[in-house]
Protein backbone atom coordinates (compact mmCIF):
# COMPACT_ATOMS: atom_id res chain seq x y z
CA UNK A 1 0.00 0.00 0.00
CA UNK A 2 1.49 2.83 -0.96
CA UNK A 3 1.47 6.11 1.80
CA UNK A 4 -0.22 9.33 0.95
CA UNK A 5 1.92 12.39 0.52
CA UNK A 6 0.19 13.98 3.51
CA UNK A 7 0.92 10.76 5.87
CA UNK A 8 4.65 11.20 4.33
CA UNK A 9 4.63 14.10 5.11
CA UNK A 10 3.43 13.89 8.91
CA UNK A 11 5.64 11.17 9.43
CA UNK A 12 9.12 13.37 8.75
CA UNK A 13 7.45 16.00 10.89
CA UNK A 14 6.60 13.71 13.81
CA UNK A 15 10.04 12.09 13.71
CA UNK A 16 11.90 15.03 13.55
CA UNK A 17 13.80 16.37 16.27
CA UNK A 18 16.46 18.83 15.02
CA UNK A 19 16.20 20.99 11.69
CA UNK A 20 18.72 22.81 10.59
CA UNK A 21 17.79 25.89 8.89
CA UNK A 22 19.90 26.89 5.66
CA UNK A 23 19.75 30.66 4.75
CA UNK A 24 18.68 31.33 8.38
CA UNK A 25 18.12 35.35 8.48
CA UNK A 26 17.70 36.95 11.76
CA UNK A 27 15.69 39.69 10.45
CA UNK A 28 11.80 39.03 12.36
CA UNK A 29 10.41 39.87 8.90
CA UNK A 30 11.96 37.63 6.69
CA UNK A 31 10.10 34.23 6.35
CA UNK A 32 13.42 32.30 7.98
CA UNK A 33 13.01 33.70 10.68
CA UNK A 34 9.12 33.65 11.30
CA UNK A 35 9.39 29.51 10.46
CA UNK A 36 12.44 29.03 12.93
CA UNK A 37 10.46 31.06 15.62
CA UNK A 38 7.26 28.46 14.68
CA UNK A 39 8.74 25.30 14.24
CA UNK A 40 11.39 26.33 17.66
CA UNK A 41 7.54 27.35 19.51
CA UNK A 42 6.70 23.72 18.40
CA UNK A 43 9.46 22.36 20.45
CA UNK A 44 12.03 21.17 17.42
CA UNK A 45 15.74 21.87 18.05
CA UNK A 46 16.76 24.50 15.54
CA UNK A 47 19.82 25.19 13.80
CA UNK A 48 20.70 28.08 11.86
CA UNK A 49 22.98 27.89 9.09
CA UNK A 50 23.88 31.14 7.19
CA UNK A 51 27.39 31.90 6.35
CA UNK A 52 27.03 35.97 6.68
CA UNK A 53 25.46 35.75 9.80
CA UNK A 54 28.14 32.41 11.55
CA UNK A 55 28.72 33.21 15.30
CA UNK A 56 25.65 35.70 15.64
CA UNK A 57 22.50 34.56 17.73
CA UNK A 58 18.84 33.98 15.95
CA UNK A 59 16.66 32.97 18.68
CA UNK A 60 18.96 31.64 20.93
CA UNK A 61 20.81 29.48 18.94
CA UNK A 62 24.59 29.65 17.37
CA UNK A 63 24.24 30.57 13.77
CA UNK A 64 26.95 28.14 11.66
CA UNK A 65 28.14 29.02 8.66
CA UNK A 66 27.71 25.41 7.22
CA UNK A 67 26.40 22.01 7.94
CA UNK A 68 29.64 21.40 7.96
CA UNK A 69 30.35 23.57 11.10
CA UNK A 70 27.12 21.50 13.16
CA UNK A 71 28.55 19.03 15.83
CA UNK A 72 24.86 17.88 16.22
CA UNK A 73 22.78 15.10 14.42
CA UNK A 74 20.35 16.94 11.86
CA UNK A 75 17.20 15.07 10.85
CA UNK A 76 15.85 17.23 8.70
CA UNK A 77 17.52 20.18 6.67
CA UNK A 78 15.27 23.16 5.37
CA UNK A 79 16.24 25.40 2.59
CA UNK A 80 15.53 29.13 2.23
CA UNK A 81 18.11 29.32 -0.49
CA UNK A 82 17.64 29.85 -4.32
CA UNK A 83 17.30 26.11 -6.31
CA UNK A 84 20.50 26.82 -8.14
CA UNK A 85 21.98 25.90 -4.83
CA UNK A 86 19.96 23.44 -3.62
CA UNK A 87 22.07 20.50 -5.02
CA UNK A 88 24.98 21.51 -3.12
CA UNK A 89 22.65 21.73 0.03
CA UNK A 90 21.75 18.24 -0.95
CA UNK A 91 25.00 16.78 -0.87
CA UNK A 92 26.01 18.36 2.30
CA UNK A 93 22.72 17.20 3.87
CA UNK A 94 23.53 13.51 2.70
CA UNK A 95 27.00 13.99 3.96
CA UNK A 96 25.73 14.82 7.32
CA UNK A 97 23.85 11.61 7.37
CA UNK A 98 20.29 14.28 7.64
CA UNK A 99 16.96 12.16 7.31
CA UNK A 100 15.55 14.64 4.78
CA UNK A 101 16.54 17.64 2.75
CA UNK A 102 13.18 20.27 2.77
CA UNK A 103 12.62 22.71 -0.16
CA UNK A 104 10.63 25.59 0.93
CA UNK A 105 7.73 26.95 -0.89
CA UNK A 106 8.88 28.52 -4.46
CA UNK A 107 12.34 26.07 -4.81
CA UNK A 108 12.87 23.18 -6.72
CA UNK A 109 15.76 21.41 -8.13
CA UNK A 110 15.93 18.20 -10.00
CA UNK A 111 19.31 17.88 -9.20
CA UNK A 112 18.91 17.47 -5.36
CA UNK A 113 16.11 15.43 -5.71
CA UNK A 114 17.97 12.88 -7.70
CA UNK A 115 20.85 13.61 -5.35
CA UNK A 116 18.26 13.14 -2.95
CA UNK A 117 16.40 9.51 -3.92
CA UNK A 118 20.12 7.91 -4.67
CA UNK A 119 21.16 8.56 -0.81
CA UNK A 120 17.42 7.56 0.19
CA UNK A 121 17.29 10.74 1.69
CA UNK A 122 13.27 11.97 2.11
CA UNK A 123 12.66 14.83 -0.46
CA UNK A 124 10.28 17.30 -0.16
CA UNK A 125 9.76 20.60 -2.30
CA UNK A 126 8.09 23.81 -2.79
CA UNK A 127 6.11 23.57 0.40
CA UNK A 128 6.38 25.67 3.34
CA UNK A 129 7.14 23.65 6.43
CA UNK A 130 5.73 26.16 8.71
CA UNK A 131 2.07 25.58 6.69
CA UNK A 132 2.97 22.14 6.04
CA UNK A 133 3.03 21.71 10.25
CA UNK A 134 0.02 23.55 11.18
CA UNK A 135 -1.98 21.78 8.51
CA UNK A 136 -0.83 18.11 9.30
CA UNK A 137 0.13 18.28 13.33
CA UNK A 138 -1.30 21.91 14.80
Amino acid sequence: MEVSEQQRLKTILANTLNIAVVGASNRPERASYQVMEYLKQQGYRIFPVNPQLAGAMILGETCVAGLEDLDHPIQLVNVFRRGEYAADIASEAIEHEAQCLWLQEGISCAAAAEAAAEAELEYVENRCIKVAHRELLG
